[in-house]
């Protein structure tokens, strides 16, 4: 068969070693896609494998099929069309890997009776069931994150913990393992799940060299926490502007970064006592004033690590730390990564 990438894969491939001739193991996996699934979360773990298979000593690892619960050709979120199998057509048994993806409106998606019903039998015998993004929605839904350490995409955590308190949901890391279940952060987290499988399957090397011929992190450094804290701050706030007389603070803030941004003055400024200033805030928020000035410095010192050629201490300075190791230590809480080795990752070239 074909996989991803029109790599093949071959059944009876033989492979000599120090006078002996074995079969290498292939694992099966299945890819668990429907309507309005995220491609990426389909073809990313598929072309990591697909590479992996390419770089494997010991000759192909994986065989990959993509499934569904209606078989037919699988229509994408972004308009990509899939061709799948039924998912009663996968032998349940020759299972190693079920990879669910993840994709829109997925409290719909995961109260599909057909594709639950599915995935709570092939999981009692595969060696590992993953949830790619809100793919975890689905896992959830089956019972199998019950009592489990999850992640899934930080839009989508609300909605999740509603649905399912029974999880112990993380949305910091980029993918969680709990036992034999797996789940990844956001879209291209998928990938690197998918690597770490490889790793955990084929050694670090071939990990490495995978990642290396995609031109991704095999481990990559930092979690969710790296996206815009401006954006977290906003969609926070929504729903609950119309309540509190804070209009404009966010604009304001990110203004005034090098300005002395303390509860004091802020309060000053907003005509408040320091106590009704906070409780305001971090009704507005959902965090503390402090923790908000310190993610929105570092969300300004990552654009100008990324678009200038700014030494680190003036940085610093533009930003309102006041000194670079300030600044690395608010870089290593918010994105557990040094402004240099961020910059090394993202700067513009």
């Amino acid at each position: 068969m074909w996989l991803a990438g029109h790599w093949p894969i071959c059944h009876s491939h033989l492979v000599f070693g120090q006078g002996s001739i074995y079969m290498p193991r292939i694992r099966r996996v299945a890819i668990v896609l429907f309507p309005d699934a995220l491609a990426l979360d389909v073809a990313g773990p598929a072309e990591v494998f697909a590479a992996a298979n390419q770089l494997s000593a010991r000759g192909p690892a994986y065989e990959v099929k993509f499934v569904s619960p209606s078989g037919r050709p699988v229509r994408t979120a972004s308009g990509m069309a899939v061709q799948t199998q039924p998912l009663e057509s996968i032998d349940r048994d020759s299972l190693d890997t079920i990879v669910v993806s993840g994709g829109l409106n997925m409290a719909k998606t995961a109260a599909n009776p057909r594709l639950i019903d599915w995935l709570r039998s092939a999981s009692a015998s595969a060696r590992r069931i993953c949830g790619v993004c809100t793919g975890a929605f689905v896992l959830a839904a089956a019972g199998l994150l019950d009592g489990r350490r999850a992640t899934t995409h930080w839009a989508s955590a609300a909605e999740f913990r509603a649905l399912f308190p029974r999880v112990r949901l993380d949305i910091e890391p980029i993918y969680t393992r709990d036992g034999r279940i797996w789940t990844s952060a956001g879209v291209t987290a998928g990938i690197d799940l998918a690597l770490a499988l490889v790793q955990e399957d084929c050694g670090k090397r071939v990990a490495v060299d995978t990642a290396r011929g995609l031109v991704v992190f095999v481990q990559r450094p930092g979690g969710q926490s790296q996206y815009s804290s401006l954006l977290r701050m906003q969609a926070h706030n929504a729903a609950r502007a119309e309540e509190l007389k804070l209009d404009g603070v966010e604009s304001w803030l990110a203004e005034h970064l090098d300005a002395d941004l303390s509860i004091e003055r802020l309060a000053e400024r907003y005509r408040m006592s320091v106590r009704t200033f906070a409780r305001r805030f971090v009704r507005r928020a959902g965090m503390s004033p402090a923790k908000v000035v310190e993610a929105m410095r570092v969300e300004a010192a990552k654009r100008q690590l990324e678009e200038t050629k700014h030494g680190i201490k003036r940085i610093a300075a533009d930003c309102g730390f006041g000194d670079e190791e300030r600044m690395r230590r608010a870089f290593r809480r918010q994105l557990a990564v040094s402004p240099r080795d961020y910059r090394q990752r993202f700067a513009s070239r």
